[in-house]
Parts: C-alpha cells; sequence; structure tokens
C-alpha cells in the first residue's frame, strides 16, 4: 500500500533540500573533499621593469604537515611549464635561468612567495605557484607583466625577410625580444599603428591598425589583424619587438659621419653605437627628443620625437622615424651612442 506524502510535508523536504545545496555553494566546510591551503591573490598581474626586483605572492591560509612548494613559468607558444623553484619550506633551490636570482621571501611562515631580482625581458610571462602536499595538489596563477615598449623591426634588404627564428634572433641583437600577443595590444591601444605583418614570441603573425585602410586589410574596423599561426621555419615576416627600461643611457653626437665614424666617436665617449631599443627606450621612458638622425648599430638611421613639431618628421603623433638603411660610407648624419 501506498502511503502519500501530504503537501506540507512534501514542502518542508524540499525546503530541507534547497538549504543543504544552498549551504555547499555557499561554501559550506563539509562541501568540500579537503582542505584548501593555498589563498587566492589579491592581484593576480604583477607590474615591474627591467633590472628591478619583483616580487610574485603565493601565501598559506595554513600549513599542512608535510609540502613542497613548486613554482614553475608557462612557456608563451608551448605547452610546456619550466620549474623555476621548489622548496618544502625550509630549504629551496632553483633552476634554469632564474637559478641564483631566484629565491623565497620568507616574510613569515606562511610565506611561499617568489623574489625575483635583476628582471629581464624574458622573466615576463604566466607563472604557477603549487601546492604539493600529497593528498590534494593546489595551484595559483599570476603574470608577471614589464613596462616597456613594442617596435617593428625589419633588416636592411627590406620587408618578409624573416622566419620565426631569424625574428627572434634579429631582436635579441637590437636589445629586445620578440613581443607577446599582449603586449602588441597594449602597444595598439597606445597608438602603434603598423601596415607590415610581423612575427610575435608565440609563433603566431599579425599587425596592428588605428587607421582602417585599403592597403592594410580593407577599411573596416580598427584592431589587430591576424594571419594566425604560421610555419616558423618556412614562413617569411617582419618583427614586433619588445624592449624595456635600461640601465644605461642614450646621448646624440652631432656631425656628418659615416657608420665607421660614428663608432669610433661613441667609442672615444666610452659608449657604443645604440641599438634599436636602446633608442626607443630611451624615447618612452627617457623622453629623449632629437629632430636629427643618426646611426644605430644596425646600420639604420633614425631619430626620436617626443613632441611633434613642424619640419621634423612630418608626423602629428610621437615617435621614432627613420631614414632607413643608408649606404655606411654615407657621411650625413650624427649617432646615437649607448653608455652604462
Amino acid at each position: 500500500m501506498h502511503r502519500w506524502l501530504s503537501l506540507p510535508t512534501l514542502c518542508h523536504f524540499l525546503l530541507l533540500g534547497a538549504f543543504a545545496t544552498s549551504q555547499k555553494a555557499l561554501g559550506d566546510p563539509a562541501s568540500y573533499r579537503g582542505p584548501h591551503y593555498l589563498l587566492p591573490p589579491i592581484h593576480e598581474v604583477i607590474h615591474s621593469r627591467r633590472g628591478a626586483t619583483t616580487t610574485l605572492p603565493c601565501i598559506l591560509g595554513t600549513l599542512p604537515p608535510s609540502y613542497k612548494v613548486r613554482w614553475s613559468k608557462v612557456e608563451p607558444g608551448e605547452l610546456r611549464q619550466t620549474s623555476i623553484l621548489i622548496t618544502n619550506g625550509l630549504h629551496a633551490r632553483s633552476y634554469g635561468a632564474l637559478e641564483g636570482r631566484a629565491r623565497m621571501r620568507r616574510g613569515h611562515r606562511l610565506d611561499a612567495s617568489l623574489v625575483i631580482a635583476g628582471v629581464r625581458l624574458e622573466d615576463e610571462g604566466r607563472y604557477r605557484c603549487e601546492l604539493i602536499n600529497g593528498i590534494e595538489d593546489e595551484s595559483v596563477a599570476l603574470t608577471l607583466r614589464l613596462e616597456g615598449v613594442v617596435f617593428p623591426y625589419q633588416p636592411s634588404r627590406g620587408r618578409y625577410q624573416f622566419n620565426y627564428y631569424e625574428a627572434k634572433q634579429a631582436c635579441e641583437e637590437q636589445d629586445g625580444r620578440l613581443a607577446t600577443y599582449a603586449q602588441l595590444y597594449q602597444a595598439w591601444t597606445e597608438g602603434l599603428d603598423w601596415c607590415n605583418a610581423g612575427w610575435l614570441l608565440e609563433g603566431s603573425v599579425h599587425y596592428p591598425v588605428l587607421t582602417a585602410r585599403a592597403p592594410c586589410g580593407g577599411h573596416g574596423r580598427p584592431g589587430i589583424r591576424s594571419y594566425g599561426p604560421r610555419d616558423r621555419k618556412r614562413d617569411r615576416y617582419d618583427a614586433f619587438c619588445f624592449t624595456s627600461t635600461q640601465a644605461g643611457r642614450v646621448f646624440f653626437v652631432p656631425g656628418r659621419l659615416t657608420l665607421s665614424e660614428a663608432q669610433a666617436a661613441c667609442r672615444r665617449r666610452g659608449a657604443e653605437v645604440a641599438k634599436v631599443g636602446h633608442l626607443y627606450a630611451a624615447w618612452k621612458f627617457s623622453g629623449l627628443d632629437q629632430c636629427d638622425g643618426g646611426w644605430l648599430a644596425d646600420g639604420s638611421v633614425r631619430f626620436p620625437i617626443a613632441a611633434p613639431r613642424p619640419r621634423c618628421g612630418g608626423l602629428p603623433d610621437p615617435g621614432v622615424r627613420s631614414f632607413g638603411f643608408p649606404r655606411p660610407q654615407q657621411a650625413s648624419y650624427g649617432t646615437y651612442c649607448y653608455s652604462e
């Protein structure tokens, strides 16, 4: 014989079920499979500059009976993580490119934060702090973002000459590294408008357009135009490089110099001919403004304009102007030197 529940009794059970469900959704400890030790970061993006000392915070809410903390870096464009530092709370060991520059902060017994000294361009990226306690591993992710400037780069022989690996090397030779998509996007929001496609660190090819026009992808909306991922060995484009602040300074030496005379002029002053990245960083961070073309180390001639004015580049926006790659024997320009 079936026994039917009265309507009041049925409502009572339904309310109890709803209360239990809401308690779990609101974080009732009984709803978790085990304790959660890592506290969520207050800020997931940490800003820094090249050469600085920066801290990536990772704090435990309570100490497990036994544990290890492993810091790793998620490499852009590569489906892998690189171990940086492993600690058991008492002893720590650093690895790879950060060996000797990474250490634990140890501000208190619950502090597993990572300190990176002498931040380099290649340190930018996504990091993971992982707690390993043998029962339930946990992790928090943080992004280290450097203040910097993105600049397009092509060699003296013209545009679209680099495969991915050559573009990567070219940026490094000019005191930079291949820019990431996030860096290019940031540069676009700050005014970068460039009609030639270039490699990015992730292995994709893009170009930023502020003023839509027929030769630059048509008359659609402004934005980052994409060619998508390309063959890193076969396909050839320009490069978008990224650089940040520098320890030294850039200065201009006037004259009508050949490239070899420019090199000698910088050496006499205890300096070297500046690289393209040096000039962009000086323009971006030091406000270098000079309405005179000068030789750079790659054989190009450029000049930085912080305050646009008539007969000084002819463009309404600040930027680094280029005369291209004159003949090295052409005695028509001064030079930009860089000294530490």
